[in-house]
């Protein structure tokens, strides 16, 4: 047979190649097994794109393609690492527990994926009753298997089983399963969320991968073997344990290990919201969809925000001789508006009278903003922001005076006054809403005392299954996404290439001082991602195969594949104030 010709991005070449050729095979013959940074290190190369889709090193090539390889510094790099570390974390459980315990990895920290071990406590019989019975949303309340604390012992054993995988260099395997089979081997395992996920999905073929004798699913491509993982770490993290990867950002090494109480205690509260809910995982999800429970799913989820947002409410009031600013932050597309809005009429039923300024009219003129390292106004930084105004103006407010209140002209980036003026009553307290909020340098010259801070993230308790968690930073691309185009204007396609820039400026600005606030809330429903996708969906099908933002669009279309959307009739029990509706329109509030 002929030779293929194929076309390789990074170095901007044609190559010649048998067909049947392995990526990792042409990636050597071409001697292009690293990719260089923009400062020169060289990072190994984890995956790759063929005409803007990812696949495996072990992908064949059989046609011309125009093929890009990937390392760790690439979104899709970094989740193929991650995909595969959870697989190596999964075959040394098996190992060295016997089977005893499984692996569940529940949710990303700032730090990496805190995950735990579960006693592997249910019976062949006891799954396959629950599998056939589960057609239903009542019979497939999630049984929760008793955690296994883990202890120092637990990690130097785990950790070592997993060096030991490495340093063998094992492949990973990937193979087709029928949906039947793939839900025996998941049984098995014990693995009910995959299980019941192939059952509401319906598939005829799943892709199934092998690690050393291991058998599992993970939704995107694994590495070429466990080799890959030059770095990764396991430290002891509460009840269980924190599975560490490189960072997403320059240089790219090992994170320290911060332990973040409050994060970790926000998003244990919404496991509770789950098991009230009676849902755990995407399968269940999908059965309460299936099965008629939308509207019992969305009142009690927007019941237990209500009761939140009272809550935080009730804090604020309990200090209200004291609290005169309550300062609200969080990344992009948490529903900060919303909440803020909300707080407010709650402080309202309790005799307090919110009034709003808004930060984005302290900042400095055009000619005085800092610029990054390329030589580009920097609006994200702090010190875009007039500082010593701000506080001059806040503190006078608190001393009882009049201010005239500064705005700012964004096209002319001018600072103007039109004569607006403020005086704080006696049950006045402020409201500011900004990604700074909960940096100490932005309200440095305020007693502490007077100051209440809210962190609001959109913080999805929900996993695929038990070792496939859901990204957080998916949830919140998906709803801004969804608003853009409804709002703004902005495709699909641009908010995809704008996110690395809203992403490093969210973990410049924002993740840092999460745990400064004084109590988090969690913006997120557990019906969201049944709603986004009805949305979703249409606005990803229109970005173009030659667009640069395709790959990512076919990695969200084939994550929203495994979740059963509402329909119209069903999101019509969406309440006008939900924080949804700041997403999705027809809101009560004005944005």
């Amino acid at each position: 047979m002929e030779n293929i010709r194929v076309y390789c991005k990074n170095t901007g070449e044609y190559y010649s190649c048998t067909p049947g050729c392995e990526l990792i095979d042409l990636a050597r013959e071409i001697n292009y097994t690293q990719n260089t940074g923009k400062k020169g290190e060289k990072y190994n190369i984890l995956a790759a794109y063929v005409d803007n889709q990812l696949k495996e090193l072990s992908y064949k090539i059989y046609m011309a393609h125009s093929i890009e390889f990937i390392d760790i510094t690439h979104p899709d790099g970094r989740r193929t690492f991650n995909r595969s570390l959870a697989f190596l974390l999964q075959a040394a459980v098996n190992e060295v527990y016997a089977g005893k315990y499984k692996l569940v990895l529940d949710y990303s920290l700032p730090n990496g994926l805190y995950g735990e071990l579960h006693k592997q406590d249910v019976t062949q019989e006891d799954a396959k009753k629950f599998i056939s019975e589960g057609a239903t949303y009542k019979a497939a309340s999630p049984k929760l298997s008793e955690v296994v604390p883990t202890d120092e012992n637990d990690i130097q054993a785990l950790k070592k089983r997993m060096e030991e995988l490495v340093a063998t260099n094992l492949p990973f395997i990937k193979t087709k399963a029928s949906n039947d089979e793939a839900v025996r081997i998941f049984l098995k395992n014990g693995q009910l969320e995959k299980a019941r996920l192939c059952k509401t999905l319906g598939c005829f073929f799943n892709s199934v991968y092998h690690l050393n004798g291991h058998t599992d699913t993970f939704y995107g491509p694994l590495l070429h073997n466990t080799g890959a993982i030059e770095k990764f770490n396991l430290v002891k993290y509460n009840n269980g344990f924190c599975l560490q990867s490189p960072n997403p950002f320059p240089p790219y090494e090992l994170p320290e290990v911060k332990y973040q109480e409050k994060l970790y205690d926000i998003f244990k509260e919404n496991g509770n919201w789950c098991r009230i809910l009676g849902v755990k995982d995407i399968g269940t999800v999908n059965m309460a969809v299936q099965s008629g429970f939308s509207s019992q799913m969305i009142q009690i989820a927007e019941a237990l925000h209500e009761r939140k947002y009272g809550a935080i409410a009730d804090m604020i009031h309990a200090r209200k001789e004291r609290v005169k600013l309550i300062l609200i932050a969080g990344p992009s597309s948490s529903g900060k508006t919303t909440t803020s809005k909300r707080i407010a009429l709650h402080l309202r039923v309790l005799g307090l009278t919110p009034v709003v300024i808004a930060m984005d009219n302290y900042f400095v003129n055009r000619e005085d903003t800092p610029k990054d390292e390329d030589g580009n106004y920097d609006f994200e930084s702090i010190y875009a922001m007039d500082l010593e105004l701000l506080n001059k103006q806040l503190n006078q407010l608190f001393n009882g005076e009049e201010i005239e209140l500064p705005k700012f002209n964004f096209a002319e980036g001018k600072r103007f006054y039109d004569g607006e003026k403020i005086k704080l009553g006696e049950t006045d307290v402020l409201i500011m809403e900004g990604i700074h909020a909960l940096n100490p340098q932005l309200t440095e010259d305020i007693d502490n005392d007077k100051k209440f801070k809210i962190y609001a993230s959109a913080l999805t308790p929900l996993s695929i299954d038990e070792n496939n968690y859901i990204s957080t930073t998916d949830n919140r691309k998906l709803r801004r996404m969804v608003r853009d185009n409804n709002f703004r204007g902005t495709s699909a396609e641009e908010t995809i290439l704008r996110w690395e820039s809203v992403r490093n400026g969210e973990y410049k600005n924002i993740f840092p001082y999460q745990e400064n606030a004084d109590v988090m809330f969690n913006s997120s429903l557990i019906y969201e991602l049944p709603l986004l996708k009805t949305y979703a969906e249409p606005l990803l099908r229109r970005i173009p195969p030659t667009s640069p933002a395709y790959a990512e669009s076919l990695r969200l279309l084939k994550f929203l594949s495994y979740i059963v959307g509402m329909n119209n009739n069903e999101q019509n029990n969406i309440p006008p104030t939900s924080v949804l509706r700041e997403f999705i329109g027809n809101s009560s509030f004005t944005y």
